[in-house]
């Protein structure tokens, strides 16, 4: 007999411990997706109730009410209006903050008016006491007209409370706490006359939202109903400090709070965090920290992947049958996804840092910080937030400056958020560094390499800053946005919520680049051991009859390395590389280092990769060589080292500046709704990294 099934919507305010309450619930059981249509992550997770009844629960974005003012929040309001879509709940599961019950019981009033069974969860009640709170719960179910549950994500307290009322959630009220029809009885006595069919709360969304989910177009609405904008906004204002009345009535009777414990410590700490001086000094060198960490903490176990895949590829050679797949599969595949998978313990302290940061509350006086430097340069205050997450991928940043009201500053965000180095770039930075960047430190504990890679940080942001403040002045406006943050509580960063942070977004970063590196790997496999001609097929007599015509004697061992040069040269990949080679010389690359660069289109990542594959295509020397002393020892005509200070730093501003992932175009087409911007911004950043790289090699070789 299948499991009976109930749906959950899990809704609330940000920063209010959705997420903690949604990993309790769903642990590893979770899947994330796009919903249908938009960009937006959504994220499902499934949850065992009792032996015959699982509950599939729906993490909606963060929305303070269903005044929806971004597209995050437009997307709450259709699901809640619109039954017949899939995810549609059986009941809502409201989440709500302890220490900001009062803002949060805004969002839920409005959603009892809807009708939808609710649950109101409170969470982070193991804070009550320190902060001098106190609940009557039986109160609050009375007058709210709800089960409430009580619940510390952390400490586990109260998630089997919340299954318990997500199964009996039949039993619970519909009633709305208040009628918001009070605001003007007569328009909304003549708008229920009009449509005695439909709810009265959800005709009112139609009317003011970009909703329509009730099968009547806003046409069929009379004339007498229709209002001017600014009517409505106070219609809306009404219905807001109405609901406020009803929420400060009920928790005068059932709340109350220690005044001189609520005031606490957090206040201090907010004052020298956020200070004009001290606060950039802390986030220096918070940021100093993170990048030593990552160079040294993870050194030991990218050698043991890069030692590991190597030995993998020799076994391979040495033990299978001879033969093209085992050629694929020791000079293509292992090699390829060796070159990806050495990074993963550096991206893994990178996301745990940004987990951390996030889940102790830090990150938000980030973004207040960093505001006062933004505002002069044409940026939201609102930008931070896409410009920070961007050091993460550029993809989701893009998309989360939907709720950014003004376009101008939306748009200078979008075009300007890929100057920020993302995870994808930090294989190529790692690599490189590790290559032309001695392992000294400067006071016996900072890293040279550390420090070099914070610079490319900061370089990519001063970047992104600067071109803003160009493109402000070209496109002008007289529309001033304001920028308001939440200060959430501070708290100790939860090990499941941030292990799980991590594992996720190094599972979609491993997998994500995994597929398109197989599939570059198997295409520069195929093109670097296969080739048109004599020159290629007969590669072994040409350099034997060079050889031995030769006037200088020449050790017969190094032939078999000789004619891997020739056939590699000569191959399909060969021919492309030597192509593109007078475009890319003045820089200091090979037609190696070009075809790795023009793979990289893809995605960055592939950069390493790809370099991985071409050498090892056909390699009878060292054959157990890591991806790393192969790419140190690789060398010129002239014998000195391919891959010196001048190429590394020409390759690592190539990488900070350059436009070099098709599918960050792809989403700011899709976010401009126009192919006029990523082509503008594909042609700009590609010809500035171009130029950059360029001065660079040419001032230091």
């Amino acid at each position: 007999m299948a499991d009976s099934l109930i749906k959950v919507a899990l809704i609330g305010n940000p920063n209010v411990g959705k997420t903690s309450v949604f990993n309790a619930l769903t642990g590893l059981h979770q899947q994330v997706g796009n919903y249908p249509g938009i960009t937006v992550d959504k994220k499902i997770g499934t949850c065992k109730i009792n032996d015959t009844t699982r509950a599939e629960i729906l993490d909606l974005p963060g929305t303070y009410s269903l005044n929806a003012s971004s597209i995050d929040e437009n997307l709450v309001i259709e699901l809640l209006m619109n039954k017949n879509d899939e995810h549609f709940p059986d009941v809502v599961v409201l989440v709500a903050e302890v220490e900001n019950l009062k803002r949060n019981l805004l969002l839920y009033t409005q959603i009892k008016d809807l009708e939808i069974p609710v649950v109101l969860v409170i969470n982070m009640c193991d804070r009550m006491k320190l902060k001098g709170i106190e609940l009557d719960i039986p109160l609050l179910e009375q007058h709210l007209k709800t089960k409430i549950a009580l619940v510390s994500s952390r400490k586990n307290i109260g998630i089997d409370q919340i299954k318990q009322q997500i199964l009996n959630y039949k039993n619970l009220s519909t009633e709305p706490c208040l009628h918001a029809s009070s605001i003007d009885v007569a328009y909304f006595d003549k708008l229920q006359k009009a449509f005695p069919n439909q709810l009265l709360y959800k005709l009112w969304l139609v009317i003011t939202q970009d909703v329509n989910f009730l099968n009547l177009d806003r046409k069929e609405i009379p004339n007498s109903f229709t209002k001017s904008h600014s009517e409505l906004r106070k219609l809306q204002q009404k219905e807001t400090i109405k609901r406020y009345q009803f929420i400060n009535d009920t928790l005068k009777m059932a709340q109350k709070i220690d005044k001189a414990k609520a005031t606490s410590w957090q206040y201090k700490l907010d004052a020298l965090l956020t200070h004009k001086i001290m606060g950039y000094v802390i986030f220096f060198g918070i940021l100093l920290l993170i990048f030593q960490s990552i160079f040294d903490w993870s050194s030991v176990p990218m050698d043991y992947i890069d030692e590991w895949f190597a030995n993998l590829a020799t076994y391979a050679k040495n033990n299978l049958p001879s033969g093209e797949f085992t050629s694929l599969l020791s000079e293509g595949v292992i090699p390829g996804i060796g070159g990806i998978v050495i990074f993963v313990p550096q991206i893994v302290f990178l996301f745990l840092f940004i987990s951390v940061l996030e889940e102790s509350g830090y990150m938000s006086r980030v973004v207040f910080l960093m505001d006062k430097i933004m505002r002069p340069f044409g940026l939201s205050g609102k930008s931070i937030v896409p410009l920070i997450s961007g050091t993460a991928c550029a993809i989701p940043a893009i998309m989360g400056t939907r709720n950014i009201e003004t376009w101008k500053e939306r748009l200078i965000t979008i075009l300007v958020t890929p100057f920020i180095t993302c995870s994808a770039r930090l294989p190529v930075y790692a690599i490189l560094i590790a290559l032309i960047i001695p392992e000294n430190r400067l006071f016996g504990f900072l890293s040279l390499q550390g420090l070099t890679l914070m610079s490319l940080y900061l370089i990519g942001f001063i970047m992104a800053i600067a071109s803003a403040y160009v493109l402000n002045k070209i496109m002008a406006s007289q529309h001033k946005s304001y920028f308001v943050v939440e200060m959430p509580s501070y708290k100790l960063p939860m090990a499941k919520n941030v292990g799980i942070n991590v594992l996720e977004k190094t599972k979609s970063f491993v997998f994500g680049a995994g597929k398109i590196i197989l599939a570059i790997s198997v295409l520069l496999w195929f093109l670097g051991s296969h080739g048109p001609g004599n020159d290629f097929k007969n590669a072994q007599k040409i350099v034997e009859d060079k050889v031995y015509t030769s006037k200088y004697p020449i050790n017969p061992s190094v032939i078999p390395d000789r004619v891997d040069e020739y056939k590699l040269e000569h191959s399909y990949i060969g021919i492309l590389g030597k192509s593109i080679e007078p475009i890319i010389k003045p820089l200091g690359y090979d037609w190696k280092i070009g075809v790795a660069v023009v793979s990289s289109f893809a995605a960055r990542e592939v950069f390493v990769g790809t370099l991985a594959t071409i050498y090892s295509v056909g390699s009878h020397s060292d054959e157990e060589a890591t991806i790393k002393s192969q790419m140190k020892n690789e060398l010129r005509e002239n014998g000195a080292p391919v891959f010196d200070f001048a190429t590394g730093i020409s390759l690592l501003l190539y990488y900070a500046f350059a436009m070099q992932c098709i599918s960050t175009l792809a989403i700011v087409k899709r976010e401009t709704n126009s192919w006029k911007w990523p082509l503008i911004q594909l042609a700009f950043m590609s010809g500035f990294a171009y130029l950059c790289s360029l001065a660079a090699y040419q001032l230091l070789k």
